[in-house]
């Protein structure tokens, strides 16, 4: 394996306290102002530059100390990825791009957007090692992400229309709210002070300490304090017209919800007491904080995000005592939340490649407690599932790693930050993080596991409760080699072999068995294969249990796996018997009758099975005969061994497999899940044997039996959804019988008609529970059963006809429209009769029994509507889009996708198109059209740079249609390699535009520190420069302190900072000419930066005075507001404006430049170009002689500066001196307040002369 470079990642300081104040939030204009201050202590002596994570915010100030103001750089590189190349089109480009832009501002890799320089009043401070504050004034202003506002569009006051906020982010992402350093591996204690509206609420982390009303009583502060040191992703915010609900259970856990909604927040959160006593009991170990609040939300970002001390939760869990359905998943949400209080946010990941630890231990306790509130059934059917996942994942997809320390995947995407990876990644990851834990269960054994998670959380409770110092808090963080460490010193044992082969590689084991038995020898023959080509396998080498079942009971052996072909001989314990009446005992030591007739006479084997109790990742394919999985099916116990052998039966269309199925679906004591499967099974069985099947419909018996009326079993009995059992049944039985199918592929009529008196005779007026979910069902029932038209839809002069269809389609379409109208006077929870409706209306366009129109789903996908109901219009619009080839639908669609101020409706909506692409890489589509990529591609690439989850999935989406290579429907671009195979010759565009990197900017800077006296005041060592940009300019950017020596035109390597600084311009400090230059490596022109002096200056060559400068912008890119363009708009205030009101609003055209406002001993830098001078020819010549030289000095890798590699530096020192008076004026690009660089770079416009392009 290729080794990484190494990258000083070591942060050069340690964060002991922070403050978080917000002083006003502003609903109506979505934004807030406040301030952090940051108490840290320098690690080194010499630290000269602080870089923190902010993006988005609008920066008014920093001070050192309250003391000494300090200037500051802010470069976001993810804002735009892929800068300045405007030919390349393929994932892997884009791939590289991101993980640079990710790296060059996370703060692990001590990177961040905003670079701070200490004043040198606090350089004696480093020097004796002394803490600092930092304090930094910030407003946000219609934030694009990290923050939420919900206001509906009523009438009424704030509080009365239920307005709210609240933060959210995709892992580590408070740095979209307020300055930090945003990452787990830096915990503090925190002060936490919010402002809001007398009726307002606001619920944060840490305990409430007191909340203080203003003099004039319309404001209330509220005032929290986290003692325990917590990182910043874990800090959250909700404010709005909450009620509260004390837990009568435990008075320390309080819910919070919004108006009118306090009678099912009871109700919903009535047995969460149950699970911290679990936990706290399991663990030996108490809840690690004082408190612990759940704030449900409207326009949630996920169903449940998870903080210190608190969750916020989407408020469609809540439910009331009538909803079955939805308490199974609130509840399991609920107890998951509380799991990740004790890992996740107590005990955080060291890094991102530690983050399979705390998700998979938060999982795998939570798992625990599903199985003590649900049952050991479903705990197993749900960790069945996941490993199905899991399996079938990276089966599809690829591998996937759970600690990608130094190692890459063949994926599309780079799986080394959580801000790159696929959000469908992210969340079989999870998965897979809980099933590893759970094989480590059974490596140590579930009591030492125990001990060793009781061991952590004592071990993070003793360092949380220690003053600060260089390393104290280190044990409240988890990663991959302390794990290791602690569960040797626990148990003595060495796992780094496990280590090795399921986390830090990926795969799945791929086994294919069968077996023969000798009769002679009574012998089990058994063959076990691995195929190490299937797309994620992994080679397993280790033991494998097999179960195998003989009549005289169930024996476990254990084999090694140390080859790809193994054979093994199993000596059986029982014979053949003649007389086969006796009981036959099961694994679980009860004795059961069976009719052997169906089995082999000469075999005592009743069946066998691979890893049982699912101890390892593998994917099984085992081959035995129909009546072997008939006989597991109805005689195993274990629910895993029940689906295996229901989806095996499926091959075997045979009376005695109907026969199986059925009994099972009858069987009151067998799972209700299997029994669901059972159903969908036998319908596929049936659909096989249509031509022999005799007697009525599958199931229609059975369920007439089950739930028809005593007297009339035609007639359904009233609902009584007592029997949980009986209720899944109840809407499984009938989707099942409308999958039915004749010999003509269509729907029995006897089936269709059965459907619709169901309708009819549904009868709820008894019933204590709601029958939503139960009519929903009845409804995709008959949808399924819908069958393409013979004669489509008749549209006429006088407009759409149904008179052609059927009579059972017309009466269905007219129980369709029947229940859309009482839902709109009478809606049922979550919509779930809507959300069927739109699905059987699409069904009946799709198979042409309507005309296709999406002009109903769009009405029904507009904001404003229940999210569900959107989802299920967005999934038949996603189709409409697929079977029309219609291109106006699809930008609708990407429309939606990108401005929706729903932010989980927008990721749902991409999912789906997703899921149903419109075309895939090799259709000859004509929806395959180059303004189609170019529309994803900047979406991807800058429009969606506030949501990582969003970028990332339309990266997915960019890769369904196009694969990882340039799309097929772009033009050749003239930059490329062509080869001419038939006259073996190569042909290439060369004209590349070289870039001016940061190091080249800092060098600069450092020359004018070097000519800058040491002793004065602070007006005299450190220029405040304030840049006037109007919106329509892109900013200019300069990053701090990252070398990056490379070509031009060469591909970024994926470790190196992301610069691409192409400046086009001339002003009165900056000097920049375009300058065509040949080479042996290709032609180009380079853009030449230099300190101007007074005698270049417009002013004094007489020269008339140049037009304002227009910075080139992207030409389809949306404006941004006025706080995410951080100081777009306006210059540098000395001081934070203390109302919103003092923010200035985003116009609604373009803007007028702001004048600059000049700081005391500071002048404002006058952006603007002007025809070049006499005096720039020499200068010219200057440069080419520097670049002729800096080409050769950059053939190798640098690992260090060459400060003997600039043979002209004297002579640009000694014209320095020369000019000193002028350059002490403009002898920094730092900003006193607000930063006015905010974007990665300025791209080149190209020359005038057609023989250059910029590629």
């Amino acid at each position: 394996m290729k080794k990484e470079p190494k990258i000083d990642n070591h942060r050069p300081y340690k964060i002991s306290h922070q403050t978080l104040c917000i002083t006003a939030i502003n609903f109506e204009k979505q934004s807030l102002i406040g301030y952090v201050e940051l108490s840290l202590y320098p690690q080194k002596p010499d630290l000269r530059r602080i870089k923190i994570n902010s993006k988005q915010c609008r920066i008014y100030r920093v001070c050192i100390n309250d003391t000494w103001e300090a200037a500051f750089l802010y470069n976001d590189p993810t804002l735009e990825i892929c800068q300045g190349d405007a030919k390349q089109r393929n994932l892997d480009f884009f791939q590289n791009c991101h993980l640079s832009a990710m790296t060059a501002v996370e703060a692990d890799n001590a990177n961040g957007e905003v670079t701070i320089r200490l004043p040198q009043e606090a350089f004696p401070l480093m020097a004796d090692m002394r803490a600092i504050r930092i304090s930094i004034e910030f407003s946000l202003d219609s934030p694009k992400g990290g923050v939420h506002f919900v206001v509906p569009n009523i009438e009424g006051s704030l509080a009365e229309r239920g307005a709210h906020m609240f933060s959210y982010g995709h892992e580590n992402s408070s740095r979209l709210w307020f300055p930090c350093v945003d990452t787990f591996s830096e915990p503090c204690s925190w002060k936490l002070e919010f402002t809001v509206d007398r009726e307002m609420t606001a619920v944060s982390c840490g305990d409430l300490i007191e909340v203080i009303y203003t003099p004039d009583m319309k404001k209330k502060t509220f005032h929290y304090y986290l003692s325990t040191p917590t990182a910043a992703p874990n800090i959250a915010l909700a404010v709005g017209p909450f009620e509260i609900l004390v837990d009568p259970n435990m008075h320390e856990v309080t819910h919070f919800c919004l108006p009118h909604l306090s009678s099912v927040l009871k109700h919903t959160t009535s047995y969460l007491h149950e699970s911290f006593e679990f936990y706290e009991e399991l663990l030996s170990s108490r809840y690690p904080y004082s408190c612990y609040k759940q704030v449900f939300v409207d326009e949630s970002y996920v169903d449940a995000s998870s903080y210190a001390t608190m969750t916020i939760f989407s408020v469609d869990l809540l439910h009331s005592s009538r909803i079955i359905d939805q308490t199974f998943i609130t509840r399991r949400l609920m107890a998951t939340a509380v799991a990740e209080q004790f890992f996740g946010a107590f005990i955080a990941m060291q890094s991102w490649n530690d983050a399979w630890l705390p998700k998979g231990m938060a999982n795998y306790l939570s798992s625990l407690f599903i199985k003590k509130t649900f049952g050991n059934n479903d705990h197993r059917m749900t960790i069945y599932k996941h490993l199905q996942d899991v399996c079938e994942y990276e089966g599809k997809v690829g591998g996937l790693v759970l600690d990608p320390v130094g190692k890459e995947t063949n994926q599309h995407f780079s799986i080394k930050s959580p801000h790159t990876v696929s959000p469908k990644y992210l969340e079989v990851f999870v998965k897979k993080a809980l099933l590893v834990i759970r094989m480590l269960e059974f490596r140590l054994g579930s009591e030492l596991l125990l001990q060793v998670l009781n061991k952590l959380q004592a071990l993070a409770f003793t360092a949380s409760q220690q003053k600060f110092f260089a390393n104290t808090w280190s044990n409240m963080l988890v990663s991959t080699s302390s794990f290791l460490k602690i569960i040797y010193t626990v148990t003595g044992k060495d796992i780094q072999p496990f280590i090795d082969l399921w986390v830090y590689q990926s795969g799945c084991a791929h086994f294919f068995g069968n077996f023969v038995f000798n009769r002679k020898r009574n012998v089990v023959e058994l063959e076990i294969k691995q195929d190490l080509n299937a797309k994620g396998a992994l080679k397993y080498v280790g033991p494998l249990t097999v179960t195998i079942q003989e009549l005289d009971g169930s024996f476990n052996h254990t084999f090694k796996i140390e080859e790809n072909k193994t054979k093994f001989e199993i000596t059986c314990h029982s014979k053949s018997r003649r007389n086969k009446k006796k009981k036959i005992p099961l694994i679980t030591g009860e004795e059961v009758d069976m009719d052997l007739s169906a089995m082999d006479a000469d075999s005592p084997v009743l069946w066998l099975r691979v890893d049982a109790d699912l101890q390892l990742l593998r994917h099984v394919i085992w081959e035995q005969p129909d009546y072997m999985w008939q006989y597991q099916l109805k005689f195993e116990r274990d629910v895993s061994a029940q689906l295996q052998s229901i989806w095996a039966l499926e091959h075997y269309p045979t009376p005695q497999t109907r026969l199986a199925l059925t009994d099972t679906i009858e069987n009151e004591h067998c799972f209700y899940k299997v029994r669901m499967d059972a159903c969908s099974c036998l319908a596929k069985v049936a659909n096989s044997m249509v031509a022999g099947w005799t007697g009525p419909p599958a199931m229609m018996i059975m369920f007439k039996k089950m739930f028809g009326s005593h007297s009339c079993q035609a007639i359904i009995r009233q609902n009584n959804f007592s029997n949980f059992q009986h209720y899944f049944l109840l809407k499984t039985i009938p989707m099942a019988m409308a999958n039915l199918r004749t010999v003509h592929c269509i729907c029995p009529p006897e089936v269709m008609r059965f459907l619709l008196e169901l309708f009819k005779y549904n009868d709820n007026s008894k019933n204590k529970y709601s029958d939503n979910y139960y009519r929903a069902a009845l409804i995709d029932a008959m949808s399924a059963t819908i069958t393409p038209a013979v004669t489509p839809v008749v549209i006429s002069e006088l407009g759409k006809s149904t008179d052609s269809l059927t009579a059972d389609t017309k009466q269905f379409l007219e129980e369709i429209t029947r229940c859309l109208n009482l839902e709109k006077l009478l809606p049922c929870y979550r919509h779930t009769v809507t959300v069927s409706c739109i699905r059987a209306i699409r069904s009946l366009q799709k198979f042409g029994h309507l005309p296709n129109d999406p002009e109903l789903f769009k009405s029904y996908a507009a904001y404003g509507v229940f999210r569900d109901v959107r989802l299920a219009a967005f999934n038949a619009i996603v189709d409409f889009i697929k079977v029309d080839r219609n291109s106006e639908t699809l930008k609708w669609l990407l429309n939606m996708i990108e401005t929706d101020p729903d932010i989980l409706v927008r990721h749902g909506a991409l999912q789906l198109l997703i899921e149903n692409p419109p075309f895939r890489k090799s259709d000859n589509n004509p929806l395959n059209t180059d303004s189609l990529v170019e529309r994803l591609w900047k979406m991807m690439n800058s429009s969606l740079s506030h949501d990582s989850r969003l970028r990332c999935g339309i990266a997915d989406l960019y890769y369904v249609l196009y694969g990882r290579t340039r799309p097929t429907c772009l033009a050749i671009p003239e930059s490329v390699l062509v080869l001419n195979l038939k006259e073996k010759t190569t042909m290439l565009n060369p004209t590349i535009v070289p870039e001016k990197t940061e190091d080249e900017l800092f060098d600069e800077m450092s020359q004018a520190e070097e000519t800058t006296p040491t002793k004065g005041t602070q007006s005299e060592d450190i220029e405040m420069i304030d840049v006037d940009v109007t919106p329509e300019k892109k900013p200019f950017f300069v990053r701090g302190e990252s070398h990056d020596h490379r070509e031009t035109g060469t591909k970024r390597k994926a470790s190196s900072p992301l610069t691409d600084l192409r400046p086009n311009l001339e002003s009165s400090v900056l000097n920049v000419k375009p300058e065509p230059v040949q080479s042996d490596e290709g032609s180009g022109f380079k853009l030449k930066i230099k300190m101007k002096s007074d005698s270049e200056s417009p002013s004094t060559s007489g020269q008339p005075p140049p037009p304002p400068l227009l910075l080139p912008h992207p030409p389809e890119r949306k404006r941004e507001s006025s706080v995410s363009r951080l100081s777009e708009d306006s210059s540098s205030p000395s001081h934070a404006p203390q109302s919103l009101s003092d923010v200035p609003s985003t116009p609604s055209g373009p803007s007028k430049p702001l004048p600059p406002i000049a700081t005391p001993g500071s002048h404002a830098l006058d952006l603007t170009t002007k025809p070049p001078t006499e005096g720039e020819g020499s200068s010219s010549k200057h440069h080419k002689a520097k670049k002729k030289k800096n080409k050769h000095k950059h053939k190798h890798k640098h690992k260090h500066k060459h400060k003997h590699d600039r043979p002209d530096k004297k002579e640009g020192k000694d014209k320095e001196k020369s000019e000193k008076p002028e350059k002490e004026r403009h002898m920094d690009l730092y900003s006193s307040g607000t930063s006015n660089f905010n974007s990665p770079a300025i791209q080149a416009e190209a020359p005038s002369s057609p023989d250059f392009e910029v590629i």
